[in-house]
């Protein structure tokens, strides 16, 4: 089943062509873009079952062997992290259809985004199963061209702005990335990851020290990590509502997910643990300091999204199996969530017309669809049991307390205060939002309909528009809806994700089965 692994890429690469192709036919754009998410879900639900049973899946591109050719690599970690990252595009997408970004409006040009976001996922995808350090480049190259484009669609001052201070962060990122596969090429004469895990570890210490926190300062731009997140807050909330939940939910956790493989394959043995364990403290704290300060729910789960990477940077730097099973465990959960809160706060949007507190209110009243999906996925990004959200902070606080040093219980301590803070800034967005009185200039639920439909939410050749006196979209509420009962689902196989987690968290560090799978005779 090897011809599966390069599917997740090809097949949006395609996709993007075809539907550059069809401008102008917006029903077979949408077509093309559903119909090729869709089967990406579905290969990466294959790749999944297949690296559980069998181990890892390997494919040479172009026929070359490695390490002179590029590999692709569905390890279990790898073939989770496209499971759920498509599930999400693809929801994504139908959510963008019903708020009218295909349809050719001023906000998003139907020419580009199609293509553009199917791009977008081809660079995700691309990450997820490289196996050579400069295949990772690209793909991380491939997220911030699409990224960019999508950020900026409309063309506004705000997001012209913000995709500007975005994109010079992620060149400076780049920048350093492609530094430091020069040096580790001209240290080691190899880019391929499996092969580096020997040369690697002949190197002198400091110099494996000097390449590790390279690429760990490359990530942690890319993955907004405390001091290296100021760019976040104020460059997703200008984007439109679908580009800001697939930013959210995907890009930042490709720069984890870069963190964890590179910090367990090519540098195991803990020499940046505690540095790692530092910034996850003040990752997670500084982070929920910022949300709760916030007066607009968008900046505020900007802010909780760079909170919560300090969970998943906490599960990493304890470098046990236990630590890293729920680091990965967190990280399947934050994609569904934090996505889900960020389209929801898109309804909020078109239901109150506006994200800002002060001039919202009575939300539970006026929509009850709306008031539950942003409620249960909330409750779940607190950490209330007995959600998905609960269950991965217990197991990172297991982990730190079998660790049982000193930063390990700072940072259990630094977790539940996050999750209190949490709690508390979604509270606050409950019962300004949702809960007390409704602001007098928030549109009546009729006239709701008609500022949707002048957007192009619901356009008269959609097959389920808007009803008369509804203020939602449809397909803007069923793929909200989707992902929350996704989100809950991961609440119901809670046991067989883990042990999913914890099968690749002992693979990570072990390392002989990623080595294995890419040279069954050793690594040259």
């Amino acid at each position: 089943m090897s011809w599966l692994v390069p599917l997740p890429v090809v097949m949006p690469l395609f996709g993007a062509a075809l539907t550059l192709l069809l401008v102008g036919r917006a029903r077979a754009q949408r077509w093309v873009s559903i119909t090729v998410l869709a089967a990406t879900v579905a290969v990466a639900a294959m790749l999944l079952v297949r690296s559980t049973v069998g181990g890892p899946l390997v494919v040479e591109v172009g026929g070359w062997a490695a390490p002179m050719g590029i590999v692709l690599v569905a390890d279990q970690l790898a073939a989770l992290m496209l499971v759920v990252s498509a599930a999400v595009t693809l929801c994504v997408l139908v959510y963008s259809i019903g708020q009218g970004m295909a349809d050719g409006n001023e906000e998003t040009p139907l020419a580009v985004y199609h293509p553009t976001y199917l791009v977008l996922t081809a660079g995700v995808c691309n990450a997820f199963l490289s196996g050579d350090l400069f295949n990772l480049y690209v793909g991380f190259e491939i997220l911030l061209v699409a990224s960019y484009v999508l950020l900026t669609l409309g063309s506004t001052e705000n997001r012209i702005r913000a995709g500007t201070t975005y994109v010079v962060v992620s060149l400076l990122s780049s920048l350093i990335f492609l530094v430091a596969i020069g040096l580790i090429y001209a240290a080691t004469g190899t880019l391929n990851l499996a092969q580096l895990v020997d040369r690697l570890d002949a190197l002198p210490d400091d110099l494996r020290l000097v390449l590790q926190g390279m690429l760990l300062l490359a990530f942690g731009i890319k993955a907004a990590v405390f001091p290296l997140s100021a760019w976040l807050p104020d460059s997703y909330p200008t984007a439109p509502a679908p580009v800001t939940a697939v930013f959210a939910g995907l890009l930042t956790k490709v720069g984890v997910y870069a963190i964890i493989r590179t910090e367990t394959l090519l540098f195991p043995g803990g020499r940046t643990a505690d540095l790692l364990l530092v910034i996850a403290a003040l990752t997670m704290v500084v982070g929920i300091l910022g949300a709760v300060a916030q007066s607009d729910i968008k900046r505020l789960l900007s802010f909780t999204l760079v909170s919560h990477i300090g969970y998943m940077l906490f599960g990493v730097g304890l470098t046990t199996a236990v630590g890293l099973s729920a680091a990965i465990f967190y990280v399947v959960h934050h994609i569904t969530i934090q996505t889900t809160l960020f389209l929801a706060a898109g309804l909020v949007e078109r239901r109150g017309g506006s994200t800002a507190l002060d001039r919202l209110g009575g939300l539970a009243r006026l929509s009850p669809v709306l008031a539950v999906l942003f409620f249960v996925p909330a409750l779940n990004l607190a950490g209330i049991p007995p959600f998905s959200g609960f269950l991965g902070k217990v197991g990172l606080v297991q982990a730190g307390v079998s660790d049982g040093g000193v930063l390990a219980w700072a940072l259990v301590a630094g977790g539940l205060l996050t999750s209190l803070l949490t709690l508390y800034a979604i509270a606050r967005v409950w019962n300004l939002a949702f809960w007390r009185a409704p602001h007098p200039d928030m549109p009546e639920p009729d006239d709701g309909v008609r500022a949707a439909r002048a957007d192009g939410a619901a356009q008269p050749h959609d097959d389920d528009p808007s009803p008369a006196g509804a203020a939602l979209p449809r397909l803007m509420t069923a793929s909200t809806a989707a992902l929350v009962v996704l989100g809950l689902g991961l609440t119901v196989v809670a046991g067989p994700l883990f042990d999913i987690s914890t099968d690749a968290a002992d693979d990570l560090l072990r390392r002989a089965p990623y080595v294995e799978a890419v040279f069954p005779g050793g690594a040259p």
